[in-house]
């Protein structure tokens, strides 16, 4: 088991390309001289052609080097055996140890790593904002530490990430919302342990008022309610009208309604005095 501060030495590797030094008793700080490694990042040349990462067109294979001998590695939160395509896999992995401080903003330069693993040491202070410029991650692993403040929202441009693990830090504030983070597979797994942080993936909603979109069938339910209100309306002024026009035009018809109702109120006044005469009475 290794233990003490990881060697600025290794940072002087400019071909090294995969490192893994997980499961020690390593300390101190991540040297911010990691982006020495040359073969961790990718650059574009006047082509607009990718440089820096051994590519499988790139690879040429030579007699007295053996391809075939079997690597497990780490990465999307299980263990993966790896033949002759190991010399593909750009991996940073100082997981379990013991690492203090902040996650460096060079390590944002690594843009060719496929897989960065910091989880279980005791790195603190916030995410680095240039964690979101490393596009080909597919396997992010922060998790167990002592992180906090809000999660970069870079994370959500991250097209090539199929694994995210942030949970049991002290992170907080609202989750980045964006079309790859939505695709992450248990994404309360990913945030559990972090009681600051809310948002629409987890079962903490974040505090404020939460609109709900009409759907299409509510939009049509109003629609023939105000249809037949309109409608309704229409026809009593129309029903009016007609009566009106009538009693206009009609010289007998408005004789014999107003006849009618004159006899009707007689009938009803003269039943009413008598009732009520009679009621007096007693």
């Amino acid at each position: 088991m290794f233990h003490g501060h990881i060697p600025l030495g290794l940072t002087k590797l400019a071909n090294l390309q995969y490192l893994d030094l997980s499961n020690n008793n390593m300390s101190g700080s991540i040297p911010k001289s990691i982006v020495n490694c040359t073969r961790m990042i990718l650059s574009r040349d006047k082509s607009d052609k990718f440089n820096g990462v051994l590519n499988f067109e790139d690879v040429v294979y030579r007699s007295d080097v053996d391809y075939t001998e079997n690597f497990t590695i780490v990465t999307k939160g299980q263990e993966r055996l790896y033949t002759g395509e190991v010399i593909y896999m750009v991996n940073l992995d100082l997981s379990c140890n013991n690492i203090t401080g902040e996650i460096p903003e060079e390590i944002g330069a690594l843009v060719a790593l496929k897989s960065l693993n910091l989880s279980w040491n005791a790195l603190s202070a916030k995410i680095p904002e240039k964690i979101g410029a490393l596009v080909q991650v597919e396997s992010l692993d922060l998790s167990h530490n002592e992180l906090f403040g809000k999660i970069p929202t870079g994370l959500s441009a991250l097209t090539s990430l199929s694994h995210l693990n942030l949970s049991y830090n002290n992170l907080s504030g609202e989750i980045p919302s964006g079309n790859q983070l939505q695709t992450l597979d248990d994404q309360e797994y990913i945030y559990v342990g972090n009681p600051g942080l809310c948002g629409s993936t987890i079962p903490k909603k974040c505090p404020g008022i939460e609109l709900i979109p009409a759907t299409p069938e509510h939009h049509e339910d109003a629609g023939n309610m105000i249809s037949f209100y309109i409608a309704m309306s229409s026809g009593y002024v129309m029903g009016l009208w007609v009566v009106f026009c009538t009693f206009l035009f009609k010289r007998k018809w408005r004789i014999f309604w107003f006849s009618f109702c004159d006899s009707l109120y007689n009938r009803v006044y003269v039943k009413v005095a008598v009732s009520w005469a009679s009621w007096t009475s007693k």
